[in-house]
């Protein structure tokens, strides 16, 4: 593939060679990682023999065996995200659902726990698109009706892909004047970021598309941008519609909608031929609004459960501050 990058008519076809330059530069990562491991194995070998002779290094030892195991375990993980799409930036959606106010409260406990989550694993987030929901409570706090979060960084979709599916939260509400126990759900839909030239198969014909200009807005006036910068695209054949308002130009954000459309009609191009796979196999199940993927208890017990795989922790704070390893690692292991 080096070799290749260096022949006179290499950029003849610029897709294909983009595309190329940047598997290759994948691969150099790759081999990075192994080299990295393979010499940290040696150091702490060496430190091991060390560490017998002087007791006081026995503790500084321990460490480096720490490290290394962690560096051990994180490239598995990565080794186990062999899907088509595992490497690339992902797109996360947060949507409230049933529950009111305290389900658009829920979107954004959500909202922040993935934020958090991505920087504990080194990912970068921005948010595309942010629909405000109401507030209340005398907490000033501020609901989510929807929001786009993009992640970029290495292998962000492979650990982030299961994450998929209803999350369900039962609390006693703060906005409820007698203290009642309310029980929410808010649905999370995560999709590969693909680019146009990714994804071949997705046509899209211009005359399909519906394109809105709006103000990008927040949940007070001072945030509200005077300029029409936002951008709205509906897919009218499918009824999809995507909007971004990052970008301070029009342009930049429409190019990011176009980019989230061609993630989302390719997300259900294959979720279309998965259900067709399962009617020809004769399986009953969909994946639905009503599959639950884990459930929150913050009252009258604490208590945060995977449903698909049972791991189970009652440190509830450290989970919605985006401590997560245990429940995504647990699930790229279970599939």
């Amino acid at each position: 593939m080096q070799q290749q990058t260096g022949e006179p008519n290499f950029w003849e076809n610029k897709e294909k060679a983009a595309r190329l330059v940047e598997e290759l530069s994948e691969l150099k990562k790759d081999l990075e990682v192994f080299e990295g491991l393979k010499k940290e194995l040696i150091e702490v070998q060496q430190f091991s023999k060390l560490a017998q002779e002087d007791k006081d290094l026995r503790s500084e030892l321990i460490k480096k065996v720490q490290s290394l195991r962690n560096g051990i375990k994180e490239t598995r993980l990565q080794t186990l995200l062999s899907g088509k799409y595992d490497r690339l930036n992902a797109i996360l959606q947060i949507s409230a659902g049933a529950g009111g106010t305290d389900a658009q409260d829920w979107a954004t406990m959500l909202l922040r726990m993935y934020r958090r989550y991505c920087i504990l694993k080194g990912l970068k987030t921005k948010v595309l698109a942010h629909s405000f929901g109401e507030g209340g409570g005398g907490e000033g706090r501020i609901g989510t009706k929807s929001v786009i979060l993009e992640v970029k960084g290495r292998f962000a979709y492979g650990f982030l892909k299961r994450e998929t599916g209803v999350h369900r939260l039962v609390r006693i509400s703060p906005f409820s004047a007698k203290s009642l126990r309310h029980t929410s759900f808010a649905l999370v839909e995560v999709l590969p970021q693909l680019q146009k030239t990714q994804e071949t198969q997705i046509k899209i014909i211009p005359e399909d598309l519906r394109i809105e200009t709006f103000r990008a807005s927040g949940p007070g006036g001072q945030y509200v941008n005077r300029r029409e910068t936002a951008v709205r695209i509906t897919h009218l054949p499918t009824g999809i519609k995507v909007s971004c308002q990052s970008e301070r130009l029009q342009g930049l954000n429409r190019e990011k909608a176009m980019n989230l459309l061609y993630s989302k009609l390719h997300y259900l191009k294959v979720t279309e031929e998965k259900k067709t796979l399962k009617k020809i196999k004769g399986s009953l199940a969909s994946a639905s609004w009503g599959n639950q993927i884990r459930s929150y208890f913050l009252h009258p017990y604490r208590l945060v459960k995977d449903l698909r795989t049972g791991i189970e922790t009652s440190d509830t704070e450290e989970v919605l501050d985006g401590h997560l390893d245990r429940f995504i690692e647990a699930a790229i292991e279970h599939n």
